[in-house]
């Protein structure tokens, strides 16, 4: 591992970790809510990451407080990111959580520094930043305390009711500065949501966090992702899932066709619909044939529908600043983001 002498045990490890340059302290809870998972407590180099352009990005810097997450998304692109680290993209990637115990020190520090512009910063666009471990490490107060004393722009994409914790911070920073939230809720179906994001609140609790968030003057859209070809993407699912989204006071609902990468996600994925839907694999296999993206004409009919059952509840995705800043197509975290950490 590139962790050399990364201890499993709850104390400092001796070696420093190559990526991070500082010791470490992994720690294990025997609490349900954090049994099974590892957190690994480093001290970040940098905090503020620059996005390569090439990533497509609608956004330039990002600042992410965990790698690795407790959500345990089936499809989720940022489990290649472990790789990084020789951790791995499956289970470990769900159970070994990286913690930048430092984080909101460090951006307050480089918020301070002469060089940085006051540019627009993006959270929860590689891993959620309110996953459960933050319930114990409360790094994001700090980091919007900051932001919020900069007078600096930021946008939260989370899955995590958590984020109504820090309701009260929120509303500070957006009456000095442009705040963006944003929930992903790709479908309304209990059954399909136990089994690809067991580690995360309910759908119908999130579009509560969306309504919470919008009657208290915090901004927040709904990023319809992942619809799930074959499994979320039938014109009713589409358009119980809008009604709920326009019910919920959403600014804007956004749709994002299931994307897979190879490196994690997509063998992660496909193990994960042999098990619970066989049938499907062919057709999945067929679809994504030629790339990690569907094509083109399966995206154009999704986002269509989607679009014009938007315009019908009146919750049609918008030109604002706000929803600008959220990823309209997420791109595979390089490695040049993923190592300015």
């Amino acid at each position: 591992m590139r962790w050399e002498n990364l201890s499993l045990e709850d104390r400092p490890v001796t070696a420093a970790p190559a990526l991070f340059g500082q010791h470490a302290v992994s720690r294990t809870f025997d609490t349900p809510e954090f049994r099974g998972i590892t957190f690994h407590e480093v001290r970040a180099r940098s905090i503020v990451n620059r996005v390569p352009g090439a990533s497509r990005m609608p956004f330039e810097f990002t600042v992410n407080p965990y790698r690795g997450c407790s959500h345990a998304c089936v499809y989720c692109f940022a489990r290649k990111s472990h790789s990084y680290l020789d951790l791995d993209t499956g289970l470990g990637f769900d159970s070994q959580i990286v913690v930048k115990v430092n984080a909101p020190e460090l951006l307050r520090r480089e918020l301070s520094a002469a060089r940085w512009n006051g540019d627009h910063i993006a959270m929860g666009t590689n891993v959620d930043c309110y996953q459960r471990a933050e319930g114990r490490y409360a790094l994001m107060p700090g980091i919007i305390a900051a932001l919020r004393d900069h007078a600096n722009p930021f946008s939260i994409l989370t899955k995590g009711s958590l984020i109504l914790r820090d309701l009260d911070l929120l509303r500070q920073a957006a009456e000095v500065t442009e705040v963006g939230t944003c929930v992903s809720v790709g479908s309304l179906d209990p059954d399909l949501w136990r089994t690809v994001e067991p580690g995360t609140p309910s759908p119908a609790k999130r579009l509560e966090v969306c309504r919470t968030l919008n009657d208290h003057g915090v901004p927040c859209a709904v990023l319809m992702a992942p619809v799930l070809p074959y499994l979320s993407d039938s014109p009713d699912q589409l358009r119980a899932t809008v009604r709920a989204v326009a019910g919920s006071g959403a600014t804007s609902v956004t749709p994002l066709v299931l994307h897979l990468r190879e490196g994690g996600a997509r063998e992660w994925f496909m193990s994960w619909l042999a098990r619970h839907h066989p049938r499907l694999v062919p057709r999945y296999r067929a679809l994504y044939g030629g790339g990690a993206y569907a094509p083109r004409w399966y995206q154009r009919r999704i986002t269509g529908l989607v679009h014009e059952l938007a315009a019908e509840y009146g919750c049609a995705p918008t030109r604002s600043s706000s929803a600008r800043r959220l990823p309209a197509r997420p791109a595979e975290p390089t490695a040049t983001q993923l190592t300015l950490v």
